[in-house]
């Protein structure tokens, strides 16, 4: 309560700028909890050079492959990603913000897959989020 008292008039700042852009990073390991084998991953989000939302969890699936938990954390960090523009939007605070979303990962297979026009059969199951991925990225 003591920590709170004392912030309590501290805020984020941010300077004006007329290329408002939310950009993403994310990232994961491949099963790395030794109990479950569950991957974690993690994304931060900036506005302005300024992190505005970070998470880091464990997934709730087990998958297969290191592109596969990539892809994954790249489908989490997308729909949080299009959560924070649009509230950011809904503030009416900052004009709206028109650049397309953009979320570095450092997996090439996830980046392949997000871009390319086709997925293997061994891939169907993650067919929906390939194409919100795409369609949003």
């Amino acid at each position: 309560m003591r920590h709170l008292r004392g912030t309590k008039d501290y805020m984020l700042t941010f300077k004006r700028s007329d290329n408002l852009e939310v950009i993403g990073y994310t990232d994961s390991d491949f099963a790395g909890c030794v109990d479950s084998r569950k991957s974690t991953f993690g994304y931060v989000y900036l506005l302005v050079g300024a992190t505005i939302s970070w998470k880091s969890a464990k997934q709730t699936i087990i998958t297969a492959s290191t592109m596969e938990v990539e892809f994954v954390a790249c489908f989490e960090a997308t729909i949080h990603g299009l959560w924070l523009r649009n509230f950011i939007s809904g503030l009416a605070i900052f004009d709206t913000i028109k650049k397309p979303l953009r979320i570095y990962c450092d997996n090439s297979a996830a980046i392949f897959f997000s871009k390319n026009d086709k997925y293997s059969n061994g891939a169907k199951h993650m067919e929906l989020k390939y194409f919100a991925v795409k369609e949003e990225v």
